[in-house]
């Protein structure tokens, strides 16, 4: 295994709501389908060709009242086009808005020390937050004891992790039990070295992308 740069001491997290909710919104965006044109499926242009084609040639073979149905034609390609593009991205965004107001940061979040270590991601919580291990987020790690409670989350543990331009997210399972977290890349400021994580999640799961239906369970 290659040497990585590591904490000495686990560094605050200090995220804060408008993060995590920023956090989810990026990695919403960055898993959605493109819904630009270039999202639409080619059995989709084929159809909307042949419309465009069989429109054209009636304009061009028929005079009168009766081009009003080709014309009808060329207005329901471009109104196709702009549901499937500017409407659905729009309709996709509203959804996803009102699921993100709904939710509130983990409690466990708060408080949280991060580190990082050859043998995983380090989780200090503060004794006074302690009543916060039997959560679902931190049920199945291992506490121990001392001024913080603290705890390791071993890269082998990883099963699935994603990267957005102001975020790692990372989930594990640990004794049967799920959980996740947030990692804000401007922790490098304060010499986190999110490269040594980004190298070790790549060396466990190869693959970036995060496992959906462990997200839900």
């Amino acid at each position: 295994m290659a040497l990585y740069p590591y904490t000495l001491q686990p560094v605050s997290l200090n995220l804060t709501e408008a993060e995590f909710h920023q956090a989810q919104y990026e990695l919403f965006t960055s898993a959605q389908p493109s819904f630009g044109l270039k999202g639409i499926k080619t059995k989709e242009w084929v159809i909307i060709g042949i419309v465009i084609v069989l429109a054209i040639a009636g304009l061009l073979m028929v005079s009168g009242y009766s081009t009003i149905i080709f014309w009808l034609m060329l207005v329901a390609v471009v109104v196709y086009l702009a549901i499937r593009t500017v409407g659905f991205k729009w309709y996709v965004t509203k959804e996803f808005d009102k699921q993100v107001a709904a939710q509130e940061m983990p409690d466990e979040m708060r408080g949280l020390k991060l580190g990082v270590q050859k043998h995983g991601l380090v989780l200090a919580i503060p004794v006074s937050q302690t009543d916060l291990i039997q959560s679902p987020q931190m049920r199945g790690i291992q506490m121990r004891a001392g001024a913080t409670q603290q705890a390791v989350i071993p890269w082998s543990a990883v099963t699935s992790w994603d990267e957005t331009p102001d975020y790692l997210f990372v989930m594990f399972e640990l004794k049967g039990q799920k959980g996740s977290q947030i990692i804000p890349k401007r922790l490098e400021a304060q010499n986190f070295p999110i490269a040594s994580v980004r190298d070790h999640l790549k060396e466990v799961v190869p693959m970036q992308g995060l496992n959906l239906e462990a997200i839900k369970e």
